[in-house]
């Protein structure tokens, strides 16, 4: 979408390079939606973090909370986030991005 529509951007593929603490960090503190959101939530969240390791999801409202948690798991870390000057969103639906970049 950034791309076609000309807005020189950045990717970074979340996996290869995960964001540490101070990136989490700096990310929830631009963030417009609540922390909380910035976590997926399937199969491996349910199975293996509240499951196996008896994560309370109710404690996803602590922005602490979620940046060790996102450290531990990358992997559930909702994505696409977009990130422009002071501000980003998730990017779900898409029809947010536009209102971000067009800021």
């Amino acid at each position: 979408m950034l791309q076609s529509a000309g807005v020189d951007h950045d990717v970074v593929l979340y996996l290869k390079n995960p964001p540490d603490r101070e990136a989490l960090e700096a990310l929830i503190a631009k963030l417009e939606d609540p922390p909380a959101d910035l976590v997926r939530r399937d199969a491996f969240f349910d199975s293996t973090v509240v499951g196996k390791e008896g994560f309370d999801p109710e404690t996803l409202s602590d922005p602490k909370v979620v940046v060790e948690l996102l450290v531990a798991h990358p992997r559930l870390m909702q994505r696409p986030v977009v990130v422009k000057g002071d501000k980003a969103v998730i990017g779900r639906p898409r029809e947010r991005v536009p209102a971000l970049i067009e800021s």
